[in-house]
């Protein structure tokens, strides 16, 4: 068999990083002798890290002189040499490592160095090297411009929704006879004059629009031509109905008509008795009956807080409901409101500067935010390369693969999120520049994107306060506790899903608040909280006994269900997840049997939690943590 020789660089990996961080790998004088081999073969090699808590190292005797081939080994202690017996073996090829014992603490310790770095948090790093924590200042000042951006923002979307709200309630005031304030559930209208009366005054009230109106609305024009209102009905194909005889003949087709009244016709449509409007509805027949027309307006209030104004475009529809052929027509207006450009605008003073300068505040909050996003992508790119070195170094020397749960050590979920936030904040930020410069108009979209952004900015301040042992104490509690609570609430909502179907079939026909699955699901959910549970109580009707005893038994069974035994049951969990955690942090546990030592946990990262369910489980995590850094874990102090 053809033999070859190939060069590998040993550059990384051992035990998993909380292992080699925890257990020291080997012997601590074994790491001293390897390292002041190390230092005696190159001089100009850094010293091993040690944070600022570290003591001071003990002095080791000073070694014998390696010989040459030694010191020339140990100078390059990168430099392996394998030999596989073919490229399609080269998978399953065995090392020769001609190593001696020095030169492998040599490199454990160096990669032991490597992931105590890693895990340090900035303040450690700059004590350690002096390296200036550039991704915590930008994130301080990434909080305070994307939150003042944010309220500007605000105010300035809060006069779009005022504006939109009162002109919904002034078209109902215009349009709507009779129409007085919160009448939305009950404006309806019982006998035939009625419906033609309504119809003839919202006409009527249309027409006479620019002569009755004290806002700045006009119709919808192209050129010339003013878009016109339209009256629409949707009946039946055919139908003959007798109550009487209790038969009816009825074609299910529907069949619509509608005719349009122009802006420039006269100003007055006549009363019912005129019928100008030459309507006939056959109520037998009739679905809904529906009033279209389109209005604009202007929104002026914005010049006076130094903003650039916006054209709205109302689309109005009056629908005459009658589906149900209950002797009940309701009446309801629906206004699609749009947001457009305006075509020609001129505004004097100093309103363009002011958006000029809104403009440049967006565009360092996007730089700011870029900048941001660079670090912490960096920041990944290295924990990924050190994760590939890690494995590389662990197969290499112990020829194990490293677990799922190991690898994802490096992975920072911090990163991830502030990445996330980064691009919702410099898109929206896109869209609030072209929103103030009038070239959009996607309200919604910048609310969504700006209002998601903020809130992960916010929630990454989190990471910074875990670096303080009484803030970091919350944190560990949250980590610690969310797996039992996600277990805890998909067991409690099979339950809670189960009274939201019952609730609604059986409750539904004689009870408001559960004639649908959203509204019982928001009405049980407000019981649990203690919320209107009188009100719950007393609104059941008593048509049917036996419906009204079911409801007793209902009501009662969940809010003692969910109030007493679920939600204490819930509370506890997280409680008792408090209480070992703050006993972990503050008293020795005992690791073993009848061996008491205190655990430090780690600053941060995954290992900081691997060393937490030590403690929390109350076991030393056998399937996790190998037998040799259990045996160096009580005279270990962890780096």
């Amino acid at each position: 068999m053809r033999r070859g020789s190939r060069v590998q660089t040993a550059g990384g990996g051992g035990m998993p990083p909380r292992r080699l961080l925890a257990a020291g790998l080997t012997s601590d004088s074994g790491l001293s002798r390897a390292s002041d081999a190390s230092r005696a073969a190159d001089p100009q090699q850094p010293r091993p890290l040690r944070s600022r808590d570290d003591p001071a190292p003990a002095p080791a005797p000073q070694p014998a002189p390696p010989p040459p081939v030694a010191a020339a080994k140990m100078a390059n202690p990168e430099v392996i040499v394998s030999s596989c017996r073919s490229h399609e073996e080269e998978n399953h090829c065995t090392f020769n490592q001609h190593t001696s014992p020095s030169e492998e603490l040599l490199l454990e310790d160096q990669m032991r160095r490597k992931l105590k770095f890693f895990f340090m948090n900035p303040c450690e790093k700059f004590w350690a090297r002096g390296r200036k924590p550039w991704k915590l200042a930008i994130q301080i000042l990434k909080i305070v411009m994307v939150t003042i951006q944010l309220i500007f923002f605000g105010l300035s979307n809060q006069m779009v929704v005022a504006f939109k709200e009162e002109n919904t309630i002034a078209f109902k005031h215009l349009f709507l006879k009779g129409y007085m304030d919160r009448m939305d559930d009950t404006y309806a209208v019982y006998t035939q004059r009625e419906v033609y009366d309504q119809i003839t005054f919202a006409v009527n009230q249309y027409l006479q629009l620019r002569n009755i109106s004290v806002g700045n609305h006009a119709y919808e024009s192209e050129g010339a031509e003013r878009s016109a209102l339209a009256v629409c009905q949707h009946f039946y194909k055919q139908g003959n109905i007798w109550p009487g005889n209790a038969t009816f003949d009825i074609d299910p087709d529907i069949e619509t008509e509608c005719f349009f009244v122009e802006p420039d016709e006269p100003l007055h449509v006549g009363t019912l008795e005129e019928n100008k409007l030459n309507l006939t509805l056959d109520f037998h027949r009739l679905l809904t009956t529906e009033l279209q027309f389109k209005l604009k307006a202007i929104n002026l209030q914005t010049i006076r807080h130094h903003e650039l104004h916006d054209c709205y475009d109302f689309t109005l529809t009056i629908t005459f409901d009658n589906k149900a052929h209950s002797g009940r027509i309701k009446i309801s207006l629906d206004n699609d409101i749009s947001i457009r450009e305006c075509r020609d605008w001129h505004v004097s003073g100093s309103i363009q500067k002011n958006t000029h300068y809104m403009m440049i505040f967006d565009a360092f909050v996007i730089l700011t935010c870029l900048a941001s996003l660079i670090l912490c992508v960096r920041s990944m790119v290295r924990g990924l390369q050190l994760q590939q070195e890690f494995v590389s170094f662990f197969l290499l020397h112990y020829k194990k693969e490293v677990s799922v749960s190991d690898r994802m050590e490096f992975v920072n979920g911090w990163y991830i999120m502030i990445i996330i936030s980064d691009v919702l904040t410099i898109i929206g930020s896109i869209l609030k520049m072209e929103i103030q410069a009038k070239s959009l108009t996607s309200y919604d979209v910048c609310s969504i994107l700006l209002g998601t952004s903020t809130m992960l900015v916010w929630l990454g301040v989190i990471r910074y306060l875990g670096f303080f042992q009484k803030y970091n104490l919350l944190i560990l509690t949250l980590q610690a506790a969310l797996p039992s609570v996600i277990r805890f609430c998909c067991c409690a909502a099979m339950i809670y899903l189960g009274y939201c179907f019952c609730g609604w079939i059986v409750l539904g026909p004689y009870h408001e608040k559960f004639r649908s699955l959203n509204m019982v699901s928001e009405c049980l959910f407000s019981l649990i909280n203690g919320d209107d549970m009188f009100a719950t109580f007393a609104k059941m009707q008593r048509k049917s006994y036996l419906v009204w005893l079911f409801s007793r038994i209902y009501l009662y069974s969940f809010i003692s269900l969910f109030i007493y035994m679920i939600l204490s049951l819930f509370i506890a969990l997280i409680t008792d997840t408090y209480e070992t955690i703050k006993t972990c942090l503050e008293s020795p546990r005992r690791v073993g049997k009848n061996v008491a030592v205190p655990v430090q946990i780690p600053s941060r990262g995954a290992v900081k939690m691997r060393y937490l369910q030590l403690c929390v489980q109350g076991t030393l995590y056998c399937s996790r943590v190998t037998s040799k850094a259990l045996k160096t874990l009580p005279t270990r102090r962890l780096p």
